[in-house]
C-alpha cells in the first residue's frame, strides 16, 4: 500500500516519498489526516544508527551476473539515499521499510575489521577478488565518523588481499594513502558511479550523494596516484538519462578513467513503487515514457529477475542502449575490461604475539 504524499511535508534531503512497510510484515501503516492536525514545518528527518556485531563479514555469492563471489558490507541501509538504489528491499530483512527507514535507519559494522581479520587466518581460507560497495555504500556520510571502511582497508593492506570498491562517495580519497599503494601493486581498483551530468536531476535522484562535478574531480585524484579507475553508468533511466551515456564516457575520459560500465534501471521489489512515486511527483510528463520503455525492456514486466537479465535487459531498447555504450566507450579509447586483480601477493602476517614476532 503506497501512502499518499503530501510535497509541503516531504523531509528534506530524502528521496523516498513514503516509509511503508517491507513485505514481510503483517501489518501495514497508513497516513491519514483526521482534521485536527495543525499546519507546520516538518522537522528534519534525523539519520539514526544502530551497530551490529557480526560473525562474519565476507559474504559469498554465486550469482553468474557479477565477476566476484565474495564482498564485504560495511553498513546496512544507505544515507546517499538514490531512490533507483536495489539495495533497498534488503531492509525489509530488518523489519524496517525500503523507503525512508532505508536511508534514515542504518546499521554499522564497526567490528568488521577484527572479524575480516578473523576470517583471512583461517588455514581454509582462499585469496580471491572481495568487492566491497555492492549492496549499499561504504563511503557514505557515516563514514567519516564511524570508519569502518578505512578499518577494513587496513587489515586488507596488510595481508595483500585484492579489492574491488564500487562508490558514488568522495569520501574514497581519504584513503588514497592506502588505495594509491595497493593500486600501483595490482591489488585495488574503484569503480565510481556518475549516473548523471545535471546537478538538477542527480539532486532529486540521489539527494546525498556528491554532485556529478564533484565526483569527476574525484576520478581526477584517484587516477593521479595510479589508482585504476572504471566510471560506472549505473543506472541508466531510459527517458530521462540515457541521452548522457556518450557525455559522461568523455568527461569521465578526460578525467583519468581507463574503463566504463553500465547497468541500466532496475526496480526490484518494493523499489518499483518507490520509483513510480518519485518519478509522479519530479518527472509526471515524463513518467509514461520511463515505465513503457523499462517494460519494453523487460518482458512488459517492471522488473525480470532472470538471471542474464536482470542487469542487462532485452528487446530493442536494451540493444540499442548496449550499442551506443560500446561505441562511445570505443571512440573514447577506455576499457570494458581490466586485468584481473593479483592474488599471488596474498601473505598472512604474523600476529601480535605469535613466536616469531620476538625477532
Amino acid at each position: 500500500m503506497s501512502v499518499q504524499h503530501d510535497p509541503s511535508r516531504r523531509p528534506a534531503g530524502r528521496a523516498a516519498l513514503t516509509n511503508d512497510v517491507g513485505r514481510f510484515e503483517s501489518l501495514v501503516r497508513e497516513a491519514v489526516d483526521d482534521g485536527w492536525d495543525l499546519a507546520e514545518e516538518v522537522p528534519p528527518l534525523r539519520t539514526e544508527v544502530t551497530e551490529e556485531v557480526p560473525r562474519s563479514v565476507i559474504t559469498r555469492n554465486q550469482s553468474p551476473d557479477v565477476p566476484f563471489d565474495r564482498s564485504i558490507n560495511p553498513y546496512r541501509g544507505c544515507e546517499h539515499g538514490c531512490i533507483y538504489c536495489f539495495a533497498r528491499p534488503t531492509h525489509a530483512y530488518l523489519g524496517l521499510s525500503p523507503g525512508l527507514d532505508f536511508e534514515t535507519k542504518l546499521v554499522a559494522r564497526p567490528d568488521a575489521p577484527r572479524v575480516l581479520e578473523v576470517e583471512l587466518r583461517r588455514k581454509s581460507y582462499r585469496c580471491d577478488v572481495i568487492a566491497i560497495g555492492t549492496n549499499t555504500d561504504a563511503y557514505q556520510p557515516i563514514e567519516k565518523e564511524r570508519r569502518v571502511m578505512r578499518g577494513i582497508l587496513e587489515v586488507l593492506q596488510r595481508f595483500r588481499h585484492p579489492v574491488g570498491i564500487a562508490t558514488k562517495g568522495v569520501l574514497v580519497e581519504r584513503d588514497i594513502d592506502i588505495l594509491g599503494e595497493m593500486g600501483q601493486a595490482g591489488l585495488t581498483r574503484v569503480g565510481l558511479s556518475i549516473t548523471t551530468l545535471q546537478d538538477d536531476i542527480s539532486r532529486r535522484m540521489e539527494p546525498r550523494v556528491p554532485s556529478p562535478k564533484r565526483r569527476l574531480q574525484a576520478i581526477e585524484r584517484l587516477a593521479k596516484v595510479g589508482i585504476p579507475v572504471r566510471v560506472m553508468i549505473s543506472p541508466i533511466v531510459p527517458g530521462l538519462t540515457d541521452h548522457e551515456i556518450e557525455g559522461i564516457v568523455s568527461a569521465a575520459r578526460d578525467a583519468g578513467a581507463v574503463a566504463a560500465s553500465m547497468i541500466p534501471l532496475r526496480l526490484p521489489a518494493e523499489v518499483s513503487q518507490l520509483w513510480q512515486d518519485w518519478l509522479a511527483e519530479h518527472y509526471p510528463e515524463r513518467m509514461g515514457r520511463v515505465m513503457s520503455k523499462l517494460r519494453d525492456m523487460h518482458g512488459g514486466k517492471d522488473y525480470d529477475s532472470e538471471w542474464g537479465k536482470r542487469m542487462r535487459g532485452q528487446g530493442i531498447w536494451a540493444d540499442l542502449l548496449q550499442h551506443r555504450f560500446a561505441r562511445a566507450v570505443k571512440e573514447a579509447g577506455l576499457h570494458g575490461e581490466l586485468p584481473p586483480l593479483r592474488t599471488d601477493l596474498f601473505e598472512v602476517p604474523l600476529a601480535r604475539g605469535d613466536q616469531l614476532a620476538l625477532f
